[in-house]
C-alpha cells in the first residue's frame, strides 16, 4: 500500500467587504511537510468577482494572489517571508488577517500525492 502523507490545506479567498463577510472562493493553498510540498493554484473568474463585487481592482487582486505563489516558491522571488522555512511560509499565508484575500481555517487530511490533492481540492471548492 502506497505511504500515505499528512497535509494541511486552506482556500484563498476575496472577500471585497470585510464587515459583510461575504467572499468568493478562488484558490487552495496545501503544504504536506512529508513531502516538502507548499503550492497554490487558483484562478479569477473575473466575470464572476465583478458580478459580485463591481468595484474590485482586478489587477491589484492579481497581484496579491501572485504574491501568494511566489512565498510558496520561496527564495529571493518571495520576499522576506518567501526565504523562511515551508511551515513558517504556510503558517504565515493562512494567518487570520482582516485584507480583501483570506483564508479559511487550516484543514488537516491525508495523500499520497499532494498535487494531486491540491487539484482535487481546487476542483471541489473553487472550479465547481
Amino acid at each position: 500500500m502506497p505511504e500515505k502523507h499528512l497535509f494541511e490545506y486552506a482556500v484563498i479567498r476575496v472577500m471585497p467587504r470585510v464587515e459583510r463577510e461575504e467572499f468568493l472562493n478562488v484558490g487552495v493553498i496545501l503544504y504536506c511537510a512529508g513531502q516538502g510540498f507548499l503550492q497554490t493554484k487558483f484562478e479569477l473568474n473575473e466575470t464572476r468577482l465583478l458580478a459580485f463585487a463591481a468595484d474590485l481592482d482586478l489587477a491589484e487582486l492579481h497581484e496579491r494572489l501572485r504574491a501568494f505563489e511566489r512565498i510558496c516558491v520561496g527564495r529571493k522571488e518571495g520576499g522576506v517571508i518567501g526565504q523562511l522555512p515551508v511551515a513558517s511560509r504556510f503558517r504565515w499565508l493562512t494567518a487570520t488577517r482582516s485584507t480583501v484575500v483570506q483564508t479559511s481555517p487550516v484543514h488537516p487530511g491525508l495523500c499520497q500525492d499532494p498535487a494531486d490533492t491540491l487539484a482535487r481540492l481546487y476542483t471541489q471548492l473553487v472550479s465547481c
